[in-house]
């Protein structure tokens, strides 16, 4: 999954300042539509973390059947909050 490819495909654009309220909650909502039905491990994991980073992503424990998904998930929301310390 390129980042960029995802941006544009629920957003429309790669800008998402320039992305308006109504459009924003729209993609949110077809990205945990597309995470509900996505089967691939990788790419429940990108779409999941996409709306972490968007302060949107669903609980961890309804998400991800397996204990090392959910660690992972853990794993980066951790190194997020290690990364905006201080900002």
């Amino acid at each position: 999954m390129n980042f960029d490819d995802q941006m544009h495909r629920y957003f429309g654009t790669t800008d998402l300042d320039a992305v308006m309220p109504e459009a924003m909650a729209a993609g949110i909502e077809r990205m945990r539509v597309d995470l509900g039905l996505e089967t691939g491990q990788g790419r429940r994991f990108a779409l999941w973390s996409f709306l972490f980073l968007l302060d949107a992503a669903p609980d961890i424990d309804t998400t991800f059947e397996e204990a090392a998904d959910r660690n992972a998930a853990r794993d980066f929301m951790e190194m997020m909050e290690k990364g905006t310390a201080g900002d």
